[in-house]
């Protein structure tokens, strides 16, 4: 693998994996603890993530359980998450917080399909940008003979498109996810 090759699959990886990590916070029936990790919490008047206070813990396929170590951040952590968009109401207990997770509607699901389908766009055109850079960067190389350009730019390409695949099935199994009743 050449040096263009290896930093493009380096770069197309990470579009994967910021893929990966938006398909996570995307609300489904299912209970999913990173759902939780854009909320900030006033702590000490700091900002600070959930799961840095609590212990956040799926008891249920439906239930989240946040459990602060510091039982006097319970009420701070309350407010973030009614403040946040998640569209869920906390029932604090004194000790955790339960954050049921209600089975969506079939017009929520094909909301939330779209949503899925903007972000694997998203991905694919990151991932597109990144095989532009690299193609690029390959012309601009003067040590390079047309041969070894064309050579550098059909292996960008296979990776380009094993890429746009994996988002793909990606997409597929998110789809299948979110549809799930």
């Amino acid at each position: 693998m050449s040096e263009y090759s290896g930093k493009c699959k380096d770069r197309m990886s990470k579009c994967i994996d910021a893929l990966k990590a938006n398909f996570a916070r995307v609300r489904t029936g299912r209970a999913n603890p990173h759902i939780l990790d854009s909320i900030m919490v006033d702590y000490y008047g700091q900002p600070t993530p959930i799961v840095q206070l609590a212990g956040v813990k799926v008891p249920e396929a439906s239930m989240l359980l946040v459990e602060p170590w510091d039982k006097t951040s319970l009420r701070s952590i309350e407010r973030a998450i009614m403040d946040s968009d998640l569209g869920i109401t906390p029932s604090n207990d004194g000790i955790t917080i339960r954050l049921p997770f209600p089975k969506p509607t079939e017009e929520r699901r094909r909301e939330l399909v779209k949503e899925c389908n903007a972000l694997a766009e998203e991905a694919r055109i990151s991932v597109r940008n990144v095989r532009r850079d690299f193609n690029g960067k390959i012309e601009r190389d003067e040590e390079l003979t047309e041969d070894d350009e064309s050579r550098e730019k059909k292996s960008i390409q296979k990776l380009t498109d094993f890429h746009i695949e994996e988002i793909d099935a990606l997409l597929k199994a998110k789809t299948a996810e979110v549809m799930e009743i």
